[in-house]
């Protein structure tokens, strides 16, 4: 097993981020001899197409510490003055949710053992570092009778202990001047960069010097340090005291590892890929090292009883002991904060499933709302109606689905809401609910929303406020449409409110691109459900995991606890053909008479700068009729020479050439702003003053400051598939450059592909690399507990 990090855009995962954008200008861009759609290939066919991998690519962790606008900040950003920043917000109310979620573990008598928490900070998802490599190297298995981690039929519905509370609990306070300087001293003393000092002063708390000089390793806290600049600087601060074997240096390298694990999608370790990775860098006794980190609280370990291929199912009033001793096991090792959300998880999920959903709307009622639709829309409607907990696949043509769904339960009274992964994602689903004005109860939704007319909020906002409101189909703002983003349901910024239980006020959810929810953003949800409340999971199976740790719709579907209803709408048009195809693993031909699909083939890298930029300046808007401002570009990486750097570099000078006078931004560049880790929000520059940098982002007016501009805000005329994820154009084009042949993946390709409405453009430059990883390359497999930890939790109905 591999704790690479999956979500590695850069192919540079150590640098800082600015240094690859000056290549782009080498690229001559003029259009004289641009590839128009009318004169290039138009199939979709044998090398028609493009992808990469999905592992090689995620808005988390791609682009070295910088890459804020793919992964967010890195968490350590404190609010000047009494300003809360959005990531603050965000990170409070998990804090409020986490704390709840301990306190019902207490209640319960079955919590999570757990020793000292590392930091917990956002800042854990940034880390984009160099990807570590495990190997095959068998260990012998070290712990004397693992504790298995509790196991409990499912709970009984209770009320929440307390609302959440309107305003969130203090954070972090900024690390004083002098412990900063304390600190700084000791980085010179060890020959690390000063500028680190507010972030491990911020990170270690109180004696952050001391603590630092008494374990150098802690260094490994700060995201983007790696071990072996750890090392350096353990051994310019200890002298002889320092060596490989040193317990506190196996302690530290266990928890990175496990850190770089999370970025690449596990929730956990198996011991013998932890062992295996632990001796490749350098660990004299991975056992001890293991050890070490579990007895300081810093990991726990797991023993997960598994089903043998075959086996027949256990009786039920088998003796269990006699059973456990005979099944084998799996011994895994994991972060606290990931256990505890899995087991939240867990917990809320089968709280769902095993309770009556309250009868709001008589079941004749349900009927015949069911009869009034189609198809798998009629099945869907039927299931929600008698279940807690539904999933729904489809593709793109789907999301009608869900939405008659939930025009139907707001019909018959219900407090219904749906949450899509970003904002672009929910304008265009808004756009499908009904026009006309929707049961009285929207005017009361419409009342709590952020910024609708009424309201005490400004439609302009600061970098602590997420662009997160809904139109109309119009455009029109504050307009009364159940609809929201999952980060601003969760942070209260926007949806139905809580009720004074600290429960979401709604009777029916449905969030929109499930496959995109980690296992922290999913337990904040479930655990947000209140008793009786119905939850619809719908999303397509076949794009990118989410950017965060785990595959929560990928595990659920799989372990099978609840009603699954599949689309039967096919994505129409060449477009939806040739992307169905990619989803089971076929690259066809297919028949563009409209031009949707044209592939321009290209030799180098160069080609491939010059082409795209023709394409997206001339080609599409004359040939298509799509403006350069409606076409967005979709690359594997940040880094490299076709990287979005490069790229964007490139079409700036041709679209809005400037001397990037602020943090190398000018009004009018297209932009994408990451607020925190694993949201990409696409817009465009207004203006900068001293206030900070201020964008326009799905129409809502955002202003970073200047100290995080650097962090949190790219380029965006060309963007990464999971940056693009959730989102759709009406031209994308997709750029695939020879060196990204290792990288591509069935799921890349499907997400790259299906982000376009009317046309896709590919630059092809992999040649049959592109139709083999169609055909043979799956995602790379996550480490989870999850349906481990379902099946006690549902066996019995």
């Amino acid at each position: 097993m591999s704790t690479e990090p999956e979500t590695t855009e850069d192919t540079e995962p150590g640098t800082p981020g600015a240094e690859a954008a000056q290549a782009a200008k080498d690229d001559r861009t003029g259009s004289d001899d641009a590839p128009d759609p009318e004169q290039t290939t138009d199939s979709g066919g044998g090398d028609a197409g493009a992808g990469q991998s999905a592992e090689e690519e995620s808005g988390g962790a791609g682009d070295g510490q910088s890459a804020g606008a793919e992964g967010g900040d890195a968490g350590g950003d404190v609010a000047d003055g009494g300003q809360v920043s959005e990531a603050e917000a965000e990170l409070r109310a998990q804090q409020i949710e986490r704390e709840r979620i301990e306190q019902r573990k207490a209640e319960k008598k079955g919590p999570i053992r757990s020793g000292t928490k590392l930091s917990g900070k956002a800042a854990d998802l940034l880390a984009a570092v160099r990807a570590v490599e495990s190997g095959e190297k068998s260990v012998a298995p070290v712990f004397e009778e693992p504790r298995p981690a509790p196991r409990r039929s499912a709970p009984e519905p209770e009320r929440r202990p307390q609302p959440v509370p309107p305003e969130p609990v203090s954070t972090q306070a900024v690390p004083a001047p002098e412990a900063v300087q304390a600190v700084r001293r000791v980085l010179g003393e060890g020959g690390a960069p000063e500028v680190l000092a507010p972030q491990v002063a911020a990170a270690l708390g109180e004696g952050a010097d001391a603590q630092l000089r008494a374990d150098p390793w802690q260094l490994l806290r700060i995201p983007g340090v790696r071990p072996e600049q750890a090392d350096g600087f353990a051994r310019a601060l200890l002298g002889a005291e320092c060596g490989p074997d040193d317990e506190r240096r196996g302690r530290a390298v266990t928890g990175w590892l496990l850190e770089q694990a999370a970025l690449a999608g596990h929730t956990a370790l198996e011991m013998p890929a932890l062992l295996a990775a632990l001796a490749q860098r350098g660990v004299p006794e991975p056992d001890g090292a293991v050890q070490g980190a579990i007895a300081e609280g810093e990991a726990l370990v797991f023993q997960d009883a598994l089903e043998e291929a075959g086996a027949p199912a256990r009786a039920a009033d088998e003796d269990d002991t006699q059973e456990d001793e005979e099944r084998p096991v799996r011994i895994l090792v994991g972060l606290e904060r990931y256990a505890l959300a899995e087991e939240s998880l867990a917990d809320g999920l089968a709280r769902l499933v095993n309770s009556t959903p309250k009868q709001d709307g008589s079941a004749a009622n349900w009927e015949r709302a069911a009869a009034a639709a189609q198809g798998s829309t009629a099945e869907l409607i039927r299931a929600v109606a008698g279940q807690g907990l539904v999933l729904h696949t489809g593709g793109e043509a789907s999301l009608a689905e869900p939405a008659a769904l939930l025009d139907a339960a707001r019909s018959l009274g219900l407090r219904a809401w749906a949450a899509t992964h970003g904002p672009i994602g929910r304008t265009r689903f808004a756009a499908l609910l009904g026009r006309t004005a929707g049961p009285a109860g929207e005017a009361a939704d419409a009342s709590r929303q952020p910024g609708a007319r009424g309201s005490s909020d400004s439609v302009t906002r600061s970098a602590g406020d997420a662009p997160d409101r809904p139109t109309t189909a119009d455009g029109q703002m504050g307009a009364a449409l159940p609809v929201a983003t999952v980060s601003g349901l969760l942070a209260g910024r926007e949806g139905p409110g809580r009720d004074a239980d600290g429960a979401l006020d709604l009777d029916l959810l449905v969030v929109l691109d499930a496959p995109q929810l980690d296992v922290e953003t999913a337990a904040l949800l479930t655990e947000s459900m209140p008793d009786g409340a119905r939850l619809v999971l719908s999303g397509d199976p076949a794009v990118l995991w989410s950017v965060g740790p785990g595959r929560v719709f990928a595990d659920l579907l799989a372990a099978r606890i609840c009603p699954q209803v599949a689309s039967r709408r096919p994505d129409p048009g060449p477009l939806g053909e040739l992307v169905s195809g990619v989803g089971v693993g076929e690259l066809n031909q297919v028949e563009a008479p409209g031009k949707e699909i044209v592939i321009v083939p290209v030799r180098d890298a160069g080609e491939a700068v010059h082409r795209t930029v023709q394409l997206v300046v001339d080609s599409v808007p004359r040939a298509i009729g799509v403006p350069a401002a409606e076409t967005q570009v979709i690359t594997p990486g940040h880094g490299g020479a076709v990287g979005t750097r490069v790229l964007n570099a490139a079409l700036k000078e041709r679209l809005n050439p400037g001397p990037g006078r602020f943090g190398g931004f000018d009004p009018g560049d297209r932009i994408v702003y990451s607020p925190v880790p694993g949201r990409a929000l696409p817009g465009r520059v207004v203006t900068a003053d001293a206030g900070g940098l201020h964008l326009s982002c799905e129409g809502e007016n955002v202003v970073v400051p200047k100290e995080r501009v650097e962090q949190a805000v790219r380029h965006g005329w060309a963007l990464t598939a999971h940056q693009a994820v959730g989102s759709r154009w009406p031209a994308v084009v997709v750029v695939l450059p020879g060196d990204a042949a290792q990288a591509l993946s069935r799921p890349w390709v499907y997400t790259a592909f299906g982000r376009a409405d009317r046309h896709l453009s590919v630059v092809h430059g992999v040649e049959q690399a592109l139709p083999r990883a169609v055909a043979e390359i799956p995602a790379k497999p996550r480490t989870t507990r999850l349906p481990v930890l379902l099946a006690p939790q549902i066996s019995g109905d």
